[in-house]
């Protein structure tokens, strides 16, 4: 399998993609074709574990990585001693014709454990066959920093250079990333909001000479690595959901996703995984009050907002306004189209916004997205009204998607959410919920009192580099 960057031009294997981040010419790495899955490969996979499963999917994308290298990879990420539940991903109903994945049971507490352990061990595995150090540099509104930091700490290869926005994450958020102490974690608090974050880890991305001299790579998810880990969890609900039915019905049988997005990157996943073959009938976009993206897909328009307005929310983990992984949908809204892309991305940079409708209107039921907005009000009432009925607590961003997906449940289509964070990570909107205070375990109040280790540094690019050249590994 080959990678091509959506701006034109080929980037090389897997292999390569895990270490590049961004491509030369500023584009992200996609597949030169997408792999196909049919019922017949599903039913194969019916019986396998998560890592298996994971071993299987992921082999269609790292094609030149030995398969029992890569299952002692996948081994490796989804061992049972690393999650809350025995089968990594445990589904649960609660009601309303939904069902809620649960993606949250791996060491941060956070959805983006289920890429950010395999894309660590991927790594270890990559530098070590060749030799090279990575410094990893990115961005975090809340879950990707703990996660990246959780799955990247202590490796001898690897050190972490992780840009967060000062102020805008949970206490929680903020103990998980700072109370590490490693020496290859460098936790950098950024004057402003994570959009922020996002241009300067791109700037620099962007300066081949820079980014060749400190060998500068990516784990947010411009990385394509992350991307395919995470196909695999919409493969694994699919076969639980369908594990019950007689197995004439399993067929092309239909389940559709709710995704809280920020970035575009996991529902983009979901995308792949519908692309792929995989029967999927609605993919829902649920954004918070930084609608940017429900925007897009409702008119297509696409107007990025400043960073002066964007919102800080309860579900802090979606105040993004510029969403890096939309462009890998445009690519494949515009036909694969690298040159259509690259135009696009130009407006953007010259008029501050692009306008796509009358391509989103005609392709709209290829790509089977739809979307809304929640706000805070609606997180309270959804999260106490789920609470209620079923006895489950779903954190913020969780309860935006689950507000989102009611208005698109149908009769005989399973409705699953993907669960974004276990809720203690936001103790102050769940109290704010329940009308109760929050209750701390001695675990938890252990890592809110622990001492914090972060460099605070203006929005300010030369500094950032300043910074990376004194403790980049070599």
């Amino acid at each position: 399998m080959r990678y091509i960057s959506t701006r034109g031009g080929t980037i090389g294997q897997y292999s390569d993609i895990l270490v590049e981040g961004l491509a030369p010419n500023g584009g992200l790495a996609v597949p030169e074709r997408m792999p196909q899955v049919d019922a017949a490969q599903l039913e194969q996979w019916r019986d396998l574990s998560y890592p298996e499963l994971a071993t299987e999917v992921i082999g269609l994308f790292a094609t030149e990585i030995p398969r029992n290298d890569l299952a002692k990879l996948c081994r490796a990420a989804y061992e049972p001693a690393k999650y809350a539940s025995d089968r990594a991903v445990p589904l649960t109903d609660i009601g309303e014709g939904m069902t809620l994945v649960g993606l949250s049971e791996g060491p941060t507490l956070a959805f983006k454990d289920m890429a950010m352990q395999f894309l660590g061990e991927a790594l270890e595995y990559v530098l070590a066959t060749s030799g090279d150090v990575l410094n990893v540099l990115g961005a975090t509104s809340g879950d990707t920093g703990s996660a990246a930091e959780h799955a990247l700490r202590g490796r001898d290869r690897i050190s972490v250079f992780m840009l967060s926005p000062q102020g805008r994450m949970s206490a929680f958020q903020r103990a998980q990333m700072y109370s590490l102490q490693d020496e290859n974690v460098h936790n950098i608090a950024v004057e402003g909001v994570f959009d922020d974050c996002q241009h300067l880890v791109k700037s620099l991305a962007e300066d081949l000479a820079f980014k060749r001299e400190h060998h500068i790579g990516a784990v947010n998810s411009i990385n394509f690595g992350r991307i395919s880990a995470q196909i695999v969890y919409y493969i694994w609900a699919w076969l639980r959901v369908t594990d019950e039915l007689p197995t004439e019905k399993r067929t092309g049988f239909e389940v559709s996703f709710a995704v809280p997005s920020g970035n575009f990157g996991n529902i983009l996943s979901g995308l792949y995984a519908r692309l792929m073959g995989l029967p999927v009938r609605k993919l829902v976009l649920a954004t918070n009050e930084n609608n940017v993206l429900d925007e897009f897909f409702r008119t297509g328009r696409y107007r990025p907002r400043s960073s002066a307005d964007t919102l800080a929310t309860s579900s802090p983990s979606m105040d993004v306004s510029r969403a890096s992984n939309l462009e890998r949908f445009i690519f494949h809204l515009l036909g694969r189209d690298p040159e259509r892309t690259a135009a696009t991305w130009k407006t953007l940079a010259s008029e501050g916004e692009f306008d796509l409708s009358s391509e989103l209107s005609r392709f709209s039921e290829e790509f089977g997205i739809v979307s809304g907005t929640s706000t805070h009000q609606d997180r309270l009432d959804t999260i106490r009204s789920f609470n209620s009925s079923t006895g489950v607590t779903i954190d913020p961003h969780t309860a935006d998607g689950a507000k989102v997906a009611r208005d698109f449940v149908e009769p005989g289509v399973p409705m699953l959410v993907l669960e974004t964070a276990k809720p203690q990570k936001f103790a102050d909107t769940i109290s704010e919920a329940l009308g109760s205070p929050a209750e701390v375990d001695a675990e938890t109040q252990a890592l809110l009192d622990a001492p914090q280790r972060v460099t605070k540094l203006p929005n300010d690019e030369a500094q950032l580099r300043a910074f990376i050249e004194e403790n980049a590994l070599r």
